[in-house]
């Protein structure tokens, strides 16, 4: 996480303009859906989307399309030392300057909004929860639907946990994904090359008018609430002039059907740009599964193990200190860039390139465990079958095949985590061993005869 703060130096909006914001390309018209369409916005706090997607909503808004604004906090942390004013009414007065504020941007009837009522400061404690509320607003409606968050890499705990969890959602759902930067402008130097993937979406003098008349509502950030001391105003005019700009700037991630033939460059493509695309070291929710699935591995020790789609190493470096030898294996290369300087200094472990199931090529009865986590969506029917069979058959009398799977509703992957596991029935003819059901995820262990 970025260690900044709103009264820092920052980088003035001068150097962005000189390093070239004008000449990033225009927004992808798929970022935008017409008539009939449905666009959600998610914003940590009151005021992130006035500052960095008013436009973007009354686009949406003016085109025919429906509007749902997920506001997550009220915000009620960004004055914590005021003497003036208490968590709760700096709460009460925030919620009533967002709803002033979307007032300018459209409509009642195309645009709502709904409060989360999470904490300001740990939107990131309530992961499991945020994702199932982005998939309730995407599936609320059979509208074309495009998800909109705070940027992944904003460098504010709550932005990033909106982010990640926004790219975790649309996945899941197959929807197109905007990211919108907001403190990201006033930290990161333009020789950060991230920038440079951004897209423009140029505003008509009639949205810069609306997007002006949403920000001036929050007065509680733009002004100071008193004139005593923690009192002092959030948004400092060098950081407003990130968002006095006549465009707005977004991160587009466009829906890919996934199938082994596309994942290495679908997945190198994701993996470039955030080493941790899914927060498998920090959120709650992968760590917590991690250790149930370490729990439900039957056996104290395995002799050969083979972890299919083993991403940045994490399962993997927790196989390891139960397994003589594992075998990982992914079908994106950056992402095995990232697991091998993880996993540095383990002899045990090796890392291999392999589409699956095409590059499967284990012996008959060689392996004792085989692990197949959260990957199985990302294969055809067919795929996943072939993969199944290759794998039971690798299996030594008594060895274990493992499966774990998100069971959130998945529009637009090939399978979902119900499915998955519904495979396997057929192949292993048998019962699982275990059978760990959450509301999150199911995980079974099934475990082969003589």
């Amino acid at each position: 996480m970025v260690s900044f703060t709103h009264n820092s130096t920052g980088t003035p909006e001068s150097a962005w303009r000189d390093a070239g914001l004008d000449a990033l390309k225009d927004l992808d018209p798929r970022a935008i859906p017409g008539e009939d369409g449905h666009v959600v916005v998610v914003s940590a706090h009151p005021d992130d989307e006035a500052l960095a997607a008013a436009g973007l909503i009354q686009r949406a808004i003016t085109g025919g399309a429906h509007v749902t604004v997920l506001l997550c906090t009220a915000g009620e942390a960004s004055h914590p030392n005021s003497p003036t004013h208490s968590p709760q009414q700096l709460a009460d007065l925030r919620l009533q300057e967002m709803r002033r504020a979307l007032a300018h941007l459209g409509r009642e009837e195309q645009l709502t909004l709904d409060y989360l009522g999470m904490h300001d400061g740990a939107v990131v404690a309530s992961g499991s929860a945020l994702d199932a509320a982005l998939l309730r607003a995407i599936r609320s409606t059979n509208r074309p639907t495009v998800l909109a968050v705070t940027y992944a890499a904003d460098g504010h705990t709550d932005h990033e946990a909106v982010g990640v969890s926004g790219r975790r959602v649309a996945a899941l759902a197959g929807v197109p994904l905007l990211e919108f930067p907001i403190w990201y402008w006033h930290w990161a130097p333009p020789s950060d090359p991230r920038w440079r993937d951004f897209e423009r979406l140029e505003l008509t003098a009639q949205e810069v008018a609306g997007k002006r008349a949403a920000l001036a509502e929050h007065v509680s950030q733009i002004q100071p609430l008193s004139e005593q001391p923690g009192d002092e105003v959030l948004l400092t005019e060098p950081v407003r002039a990130h968002f006095e700009r006549d465009f707005e700037l977004f991160r587009f991630t466009p829906v890919v059907e996934l199938g082994s033939t596309s994942a290495q460059e679908v997945f190198d493509d994701l993996y470039r740009r955030d080493k941790d695309p899914w927060a498998y070291v920090d959120s709650w929710y992968e760590r917590r599964k991690r250790a149930v699935t370490r729990a439900s591995l039957p056996r104290e020790r395995y002799e050969r193990a083979v972890e299919a789609g083993c991403s940045i190493g994490v399962l993997t470096q927790d196989l390891a200190d139960r397994c003589s030898s594992v075998v990982g294996l992914d079908a994106s290369s950056e992402a095995l860039e990232l697991a091998r300087a993880r996993l540095s200094g383990l002899n045990r472990v090796e890392l291999r390139l392999a589409q699956l199931p095409r590059d499967w090529d284990f012996h008959p009865a060689s392996l004792d465990l085989v692990v197949v986590s959260e990957i199985g969506y990302f294969l055809t029917e067919d795929e996943l079958t072939q993969l199944l069979t290759a794998a039971w058959n690798s299996l030594s009398p008594h060895g274990h095949l493992l499966l774990c799977h998100w069971l959130g509703p998945i529009d637009g992957w090939p399978l979902d985590g119900h499915r998955v596991h519904e495979l396997a029935r057929p192949i292993t003819q048998e019962s699982p061993l275990i059978h760990h059901r959450e509301s999150a995820f199911l995980l079974e262990v099934f475990e082969k005869k003589e």
